[in-house]
């Protein structure tokens, strides 16, 4: 059995941007649906949060699983339940594109640390900034994937 431990930190925002997930006891019930449907497909999320526009994640990616596949999965099926269920008042999708960088043993409870504080980080800096500094911060500025 291999032993393979390789994290990555997810972001990825709502279609256009828009604050769908407007409340704390939404956000609650989307971040808690997608971690027990990832348990049930075999993703294993260390810590989820987000705000009204965007979801952080913190994944540990299993031997067979690629960046792509996790994402299909977690985003394809959760705008589907957030839509069955009637959470939003208008259809509900998440943006195509999204955030995916490795993280180290030495930063992990950091990380880990700034996805938890999202509701108070987001009240002094918006998704836009945020989304500028993963830009800058990580090279994506001329990266074509």
């Amino acid at each position: 059995m291999p032993f393979v431990k390789v994290y990555l930190h997810f972001v990825w925002s709502s279609k256009n941007r828009y604050p769908f997930l407007d409340s704390k006891d939404l956000r609650l019930k989307v971040w808690n649906h997608i971690r027990d449907n990832a348990r049930e497909k075999g993703i294993f999320i260390d810590f989820i949060n987000g705000y009204s526009d965007h979801c952080h994640c913190l994944i540990s990616l299993g031997i067979d699983q690629t960046i792509q596949k996790v994402m299909q999965l977690i985003k394809g099926e959760s705008s589907y339940w957030i839509n069955k269920s009637n959470l939003t008042q208008e259809k509900f999708e998440w943006q195509d594109e999204y955030f995916a960088v490795s993280v180290s043993e030495s930063m992990f409870d950091r990380v880990r640390e700034y996805i938890k504080n999202q509701e108070e980080h987001h009240t002094k800096k918006s998704f836009q900034q945020e989304y500028d500094e993963f830009i800058s911060k990580y090279g994506f500025e001329n990266y074509k994937g």
